[in-house]
């Protein structure tokens, strides 16, 4: 940890069962310092292998396992793939804005991902409450990057947009799709970044045993944080 954050306070949760791999237990460790509730401090933490859940700033500390490793895009050196750019070329007439505030219509959109994709998971059922408790920061600008198959909703990227940086916070999208719109939502928040000339695109965590994770490494070069360095 950079020698700027060796003084916060820290709380460890409880172990309990991960919730991405099966074998495991999981605790995290939580900034308790009310003074890094702010954007330029949580930009550091971000640095420093943190994510955000709410207003909770936490950082994966398991006793047994290390497989979580926090992965960000350099974004300045960002090379498309092959791959990457036949999915633009395929999703040409789609269009994306970035907004303060969800359409009307996200709930139907959320609904139908939650109840197709994750039946399994800590966001099942489907609630309008629950999901602005995780996704809502008050201290942070977090913008809704909506994609648009002409006038349809079809996706929507929740974004922490920081100073150098922004974090890609939570995706859904329309499950009956053939194309990776998760993939597309991260080439459209690169774009953004682009555009704003930010050096970092946050991807939250990798866990390479866990095949869901594994567009996240085709977004070249990235950089892995392992033993508190960033390692491309």
């Amino acid at each position: 940890m950079s020698s700027d954050l060796q003084q916060i306070r820290i709380g460890l949760t409880n172990c309990h069962p991960c919730s991405y791999l099966d074998d495991r237990q999981e605790r995290v460790a939580v900034a308790l310092d009310p003074a890094m509730h702010c954007g330029s401090s949580y930009e550091v933490l971000l640095a420093n292998g943190f994510r955000r859940s709410g207003d909770t700033i936490y950082k994966p500390h398991c006793d047994h396992c290390q497989a979580c490793q926090a992965l960000r895009i350099a974004v300045p050196d960002f090379v498309i793939s092959k791959n990457q750019k036949r999915l633009l070329k395929k999703s040409s007439k789609y269009t994306w804005q970035l907004k303060d505030a969800l359409d009307d219509n996200w709930f139907d959109l959320y609904s139908r991902y939650i109840n197709q994709r994750h039946k399994n998971g800590s966001m099942f059922p489907p609630q309008k409450t629950e999901f602005a408790h995780f996704s809502q920061c008050s201290w942070l600008n977090t913008q809704y990057l909506h994609i648009y198959d002409q006038k349809q909703l079809i996706a929507v990227a929740v974004t922490d947009i920081l100073s150098n940086s922004a974090s890609a916070f939570y995706t859904f999208f329309d499950p009956d799709y053939t194309l990776s719109l998760g993939t597309l939502a991260v080439l459209f928040q690169v774009q953004h970044c682009q555009n704003q000339g930010k050096q970092w695109l946050y991807l939250g965590y990798q866990i390479d045993e866990c095949p869901a994770m594994n567009y996240k490494v085709r977004f070249q070069p990235h950089q892995r944080l392992v033993n508190q360095r960033w390692q491309g």
